[in-house]
């Protein structure tokens, strides 16, 4: 029997599959040929290894999950403030949402250097570079802000004036109604803006 027809058949004998005649004529063969008998013994281990495979009993997603974290190292004790974390969620929350509005508050503030002028009545204002001005004669009806930049005024403003990170100038002719505010600081300009927030929600 050559080797090629002796291996074709070891599987069919393995399947039980190969009628007596042919099992006697490969026997005989593996006696002979210490190749194909090594290769019988190779195909005959894979095979009983795929039978233990497919009667083994199916693992459970629990069970899989226990091997899981029973092969897993012990965890070290927890720290204190993850203690504290976990106890209090809700405060941790907060504080977390104020630091973070906090430091982009502050960021905004040393980078922001474009300048803003908001009122209701800016028809009456003059605007040259980054300075803002009130001429004489002339009157603002309501609230003036300006952002990085000089503000002079001359004329009236019938409102408050707040200069948040700039420079306020008020000549002698000059008349407001209501308060004036120079903001430099950037906690100062951070409550400010706090309070505008929470004033622009209370109004919507």
């Amino acid at each position: 029997m050559e080797c090629k027809l002796a291996v074709s058949m070891m599987h069919d004998y393995l399947d039980d599959d190969l009628p007596e005649q042919q099992q006697r004529d490969l026997k005989e063969h593996l006696l002979s040929c210490p190749d194909c008998r090594a290769k019988f013994k190779e195909l005959e281990q894979t095979d009983m290894l795929l039978f233990s495979l497919m009667h083994q009993s199916p693992v459970t997603s629990d069970e899989l999950v226990g091997r899981i974290m029973g092969a897993l190292p012990p965890s070290k004790k927890e720290r204190r403030y993850i203690t504290w974390i976990k106890r209090h969620p809700a405060l941790t929350a907060a504080s977390v949402f104020l630091l973070v509005m906090l430091m982009s508050s502050v960021t905004l503030w040393k980078q922001d250097g474009q300048l803003v002028v908001k009122g209701s009545d800016l028809d009456q204002v003059v605007i040259q570079g980054n300075t803002v001005i009130v001429p004489s004669g002339k009157s603002v009806s309501g609230d003036l802000t300006v952002e990085n930049g000089k503000t002079q005024v001359y004329g009236e403003v019938n409102g408050n004036v707040t200069v948040i990170d700039g420079s306020l100038y008020q000549a002698s002719t000059a008349h407001i109604s209501g308060q004036v505010k120079s903001i430099d600081q950037a906690l100062s300009w951070i409550w400010y803006k706090v309070t505008n927030m929470f004033s622009d929600v209370a109004y919507r």
